[in-house]
């Protein structure tokens, strides 16, 4: 059967309109049955993949619908490929751990940027540089373990000036202060001039 370019826009406009998975490849293998086409001449007028429309065309003729397991795609986390790594990360951030100096929650705070525990990992580990994954993702383990990045605490540093002496000329003592009111006659005191 011939198709008109008219035809053809109505029919990728369809299949794009419809969900991605069982119904889209229904739609496709109904389409590529009823204009008699084969799979190469379908993927070359409507653009579908070669793949989906065998796996359309294989649940046409079973009758029985594939599940898409959408969970299982995709990129393997690090320690899919490195099992010992987030031990390792452990063992060399354990050195450097210290608590919340407010003492306000039971967070550990790591004194290590992940840069420096990627280079730790490699020169302690054996890791290799290839092996192991980027900084960023090493610091989002370091997160997920639970250690946060603070700078340390350290003691607060010394006043300039020593503390004044009550007989210093800059003392609260001798600076003048307002006469005060006593009761309700009125007088005030005032105080002595020292000679």
């Amino acid at each position: 059967m011939d198709v008109t370019p008219e035809m053809r826009v109505l029919i990728i406009r369809t299949a794009k309109s419809l969900p991605l998975g069982a119904p889209r490849r229904r739609y496709m293998a109904d389409t590529v049955a009823t204009l008699a086409l084969g799979q190469r001449q379908a993927c070359d007028l409507f653009g579908w993949g070669r793949d989906t429309l065998r796996k359309a065309l294989q649940e046409r003729h079973s009758g029985m619908t594939c599940v898409d397991a959408f969970c299982c795609r995709g990129r393997k986390p690090a320690e899919f490929h490195l099992p010992r790594l987030l031990q390792d990360i452990k063992d060399i951030v354990q050195d450097h751990l210290q608590a919340d100096p407010t003492l306000k929650t039971k967070r550990l705070y790591c004194r290590l940027t992940a840069p420096e525990v990627r280079r730790q990992l490699i020169s302690r580990k054996g890791y290799t540089d290839t092996q192991l994954p980027s900084t960023k993702t090493i610091t989002e383990k370091l997160n997920n373990l639970g250690f946060r990045l603070r700078k340390v605490a350290k003691c607060r540093p010394q006043k300039k000036y020593p503390r004044p002496m009550p007989s210093s000329p800059t003392s609260r003592r001798f600076t003048s202060k307002p006469p005060r009111r006593l009761g309700r006659c009125g007088y005030r005191w005032i105080a002595k001039q020292r000679c």
